[in-house]
This record gives structure tokens, sequence and C-alpha cells, in this order.
């Protein structure tokens, strides 16, 4: 409808004004009647022409389509924005992991003229965080369109927040040069900081030898204290006597994977044992500033089971590049994994 005739009809979506250094925002909203004073301010934004909202059967207001695409994604623990031109954005309200369900998400995206644009998948974030924008791109949508992302999606959300847990954590440091004092523990300090960094409390450090049995002992003995987890530092290299992750395999602890795609970090070991994950660290764990600690930890700590398959596809993204400037989490380290 040209602008000159709109006086008295209603606007179906905002209208942006931009004034150099001095404004940028919607100087109409969507649902304003036109007025007659408005005539000369729409001309001087350049809008000849205004879109006029007319309800009609089957089709649904961009606004009204992205509360729809909200609903499907929102989740425990999860903000959102007030819609605004057709689009919502959802923050978080806890320091979590963020996860996706990558294949859904992917089928409703390709549906076409509706859009979930996310942060990545197992993402360690922070309250406050934005995590995903959702849009319908037209002015209008089809009723059917929307309808079919809402069968796809299904009963379940399509993101999540997982808080993380305040587990107790036992540290055995290996390695005879440690355990008989030639050098200083300097791995543990680094390992508990991290740990600590997602909320764990460390219950202490039990320094072993090279012994085997006595490396089963120390990560039993944190068990049976009530520990949540436990972190093995060294011994986890091809060397004869490198032996941690046998000690590990001796409580009878199911192994998960004993080596990752991933570097820094290609020796690491995971393992649950009654659903308490048991880890091994190689030693590039104490000097890399990101390492596959970095990309598995939070994980652990939000109660996601890890498995195989989903360290086999850290591969992808799973290279540091050890920036003189480390942006972790927000680089691609680790990010090209589901």
């Amino acid at each position: 409808m040209k602008t000159e005739d709109a006086v008295g009809h209603v606007l179906c979506h905002d209208l942006t004004q931009i004034i150099k250094d001095q404004y940028k925002d919607a100087r109409f909203r969507k649902g304003h009647v036109v007025t007659a004073e408005d005539i000369p301010v729409l001309l001087s934004m350049g809008k000849d022409y205004l879109y006029i909202w007319e309800k009609q059967e089957g089709m649904l207001h961009e606004n009204e389509g992205a509360r729809i695409l909200c609903d499907l994604c929102k989740n425990e623990h999860m903000s959102e924005s007030p819609v605004k031109e057709g689009k919502i954005e959802l923050s978080a309200t806890c320091d979590g992991l963020f996860s996706i369900d990558v294949e859904r998400l992917d089928a409703i995206n390709s549906l076409g003229e509706i859009m979930i644009a996310a942060r990545s998948n197992h993402l360690p974030v922070k309250a406050g965080d934005k995590l995903a924008g959702t849009r319908v791109i037209p002015l209008v949508i089809s009723e059917e369109k929307m309808n079919e992302a809402k069968r796809i999606a299904g009963d379940k959300p399509l993101l999540s927040l997982l808080p993380y847990q305040k587990k107790r954590c036992g540290i055995v440091t290996t390695g005879n040069e440690v355990f008989y004092g030639r050098i200083k523990d300097a791995f543990s300090p680094v390992v508990a900081a991290k740990l600590e960094e997602y909320g764990g409390e460390v219950m202490g450090v039990t320094l072993c030898g090279d012994d085997p049995a006595g490396i089963t002992a120390a990560i039993e003995a944190f068990l049976a204290d009530g520990a949540d987890l436990v972190v093995c530092t060294g011994g986890m290299s091809v060397d004869p006597d490198d032996r941690t992750p046998a000690a590990i395999k001796a409580t009878g602890a199911r192994i998960v994977s004993y080596g990752a795609p991933v570097l820094p970090g290609a020796m690491f070991l995971l393992s649950y044992l009654d659903g308490k994950p048991i880890m091994g660290l190689p030693g590039c764990v104490m000097y890399a500033r990101r390492t596959i600690f970095d990309l598995v930890l939070p994980r652990v700590m939000a109660d996601d089971p890890v498995t195989a398959k989903d360290l086999a596809r850290l591969g992808n993204g799973g290279l540091c590049l050890n920036c003189e400037t480390c942006h972790y989490p927000n680089c691609g380290f680790g990010k090209g994994g589901v």
C-alpha cells in the first residue's frame, strides 16, 4: 500500500530508522496504527510503500512463527528476549554445558524460510551467555511449514543446558620421579584448578610410583571414600614404564577409549566404573593451555555421558593452534565434532 494511503492501517512489522551517529532502532513497531503525522517521517525513511497486516487463513505473522521456533528450542535454565522483527534470542541463566540435537536442528533449518542459529554443540557457557536465536525470514509464514517444524522437533526441546554438578574429585599423580621426591609435582595443581573451575571439590592428591597395583589401590581408595570422579596424571604413553592405563583397567572400569583424535591430548583415556568417570591424562595437560581435558571435562562435570563415538568425532576441529592469546572456548578447538 502507498504510504500516503496508509493512515488508519496497522503495520505488520517493525520499521527501523537510522540516523548516522545518532539513532538506529525501530521508529515504528509492529501493530502501530499509522497517523497523518507519521507520513513525512515514513517517507524520510525511504518507505514509499508499507506492508499492512491482513490476517489470512493458513498464514502466520513472523512473530507468531518465531514464538513457535523458540518453544521448540527453549529448555530449562534458559531465558528469552522479547520478540522483535520475527526474532527471539535465548540466553543461559546458569553456568553449564550447552548441547544441541544436531540432527533435528539440521532438519528444521532445511525447511527454508525459518532458521535457528545456535552456538556450538557441547560448549561450556556462563550465565548470561547468548545461546541461540530463532527467526522467521519472510514477513509471513505458512502454518503448514511451522507444523512440519513442530513434527520434526517432537516432544523434546532441541537445546539443553546442563548445570555443572558439585562433584568430589580425587587426583592420583603417578611417576617414580614425583613419588620419590626427585621433582616437584607440577601436574596436580593444574588439574585441581581446572576441576575447581567447574565446581569440583578436590578431595586430595595421592602420589604413586610406577607400580600399577599402587595406582589401582589409590583409585579404589578415592572411590571408597565417596569420590564422584578420579583423575590420574601421567604415565599414559606406550613406554614400558608408563603403567597408568593398565592400572585403571585393573579397577574393573569400562574403558571407553584409550586415545583420542585431539592434539594436544592424543594419549587420553576415559573410563567409567559404576557410572563414575576415571580419566587418565597425558603429560601435555600439565603444560599446554588447552587440551583434550578441556573438551571432555565440561561434559563429565555436567553428567553428560561421553561415548567412543563422541571422542572419535572430535578429530574434526581437534587441532589446537596454541594461539598466542587463547580465546577458548570462543574458537574452533573442538567445535567440529557433534
